[in-house]
């Protein structure tokens, strides 16, 4: 008599494994790791810092190194939740908001589709990035970077819009056009700058002509030669930090600021 085949026990039956999907981080989830690492010191600190007491630049407390590694780890979050927190009225959550798209931006694995949805999204929320170091922290390589190959009028658009983060945004993004030895257009948008009212864009001015001048000397004085009589003290000690001796006393001695 023939036995029957004995069925495998469930237990040795292997299951086909699934591959569950991670979910994407969330705006929610950022400010919640964020905030668990302020402390009283840093608070302290980044008040003291900002200086300002107005409801768009409230402080956490967290240290930048502390922001940095977080927004690291949520590289993978969705646009429409960074925009989220590129909103959130605390100093610190923004400042890890504008990180996020400078990793992003600085991704090889990043197209030219995506990077154009980066600009987009620093640009259209600009009135949000309200402080001299968020600027410096993204600007470079959401904007700069972007617009290296292409027509660089959003530059000038900026450089005469009457935000002076907006201002300083113009002039900083050339940060990628000078590390790429291209220094004509920071030079192009200080002739729009020179003459700027508000400190920090005084001081942006100075300080990123400064750099071009690194990469064309003779551009720098040429400038410095037709404005330094007439541009803010500010804007004149940065562009000459690095001149020798007695050309920075020439300059010096012919302004009139």
């Amino acid at each position: 008599m023939q036995k029957k085949k004995q069925k495998p026990k469930s237990d040795s039956v292997r299951p086909t494994a699934r591959k569950e999907k991670t979910a994407e981080p969330t705006a929610n989830q950022f400010v919640k790791e964020l905030t668990a690492l302020k402390t009283k010191a840093d608070l302290e600190k980044n008040s003291r810092f900002l200086h300002n007491g107005s409801k768009a630049n409230l402080c956490l407390g967290v240290r930048m190194g502390k922001i940095f590694e977080t927004a690291k780890k949520y590289k993978n979050m969705p646009l429409e939740e960074i925009a989220v927190l590129i909103k959130n009225p605390y100093y610190e959550i923004r400042m890890g908001a504008v990180s996020i798209l400078d990793f992003l931006a600085r991704d090889k694995k990043s197209d030219e589709k995506f990077k154009k949805r980066l600009f987009d999204l620093y640009i259209k929320n600009h009135k949000h990035i309200n402080n001299w170091d968020l600027v410096d922290r993204s600007a470079g390589h959401v904007i700069g970077r972007f617009l290296f190959d292409k027509s660089r009028e959003p530059l000038y658009k900026l450089a005469r819009s009457k935000n002076p983060m907006e201002r300083r945004t113009a002039i900083v993004s050339t940060s990628y056009f000078i590390m790429n030895k291209d220094p004509n257009e920071t030079f192009r948008i200080a002739e729009i700058l020179k003459d700027d009212r508000d400190e920090t864009v005084q001081k942006a001015v100075g300080s990123w002509v400064r750099e071009a001048g690194k990469k064309d000397k003779p551009r720098l004085l040429d400038f410095l030669n037709r404005h330094s009589a007439t541009l803010p003290r500010i804007t004149l000690r940065a562009a000459i930090e690095r001149l020798d001796a007695k050309e920075k006393e020439f300059y010096l001695r012919s302004n009139k600021n």
